[in-house]
């Protein structure tokens, strides 16, 4: 039976949830760090996520 007789969906875990706080939620800005003080994982990690990048735009296409 749909909503329309009053029944509830069975996911009752959805209703609980609590909102994030304004203080706590991401801009999305990440932090960047100078080229003076990265190692070699640090450029590893910025070329994973330039080529991750691209091939989401190429997606987006």
């Amino acid at each position: 039976m749909g909503r329309s007789r009053g029944q509830r969906t069975h996911d009752k875990n959805k209703a609980t949830l609590p909102q994030v706080p304004k203080q706590l939620k991401s801009d999305g800005i990440d932090v960047e760090y100078s080229a003076e003080f990265a190692d070699h994982e640090d450029l590893e990690a910025q070329a994973r996520a330039a080529a991750a990048g691209i091939r989401r735009q190429e997606r987006k296409r």
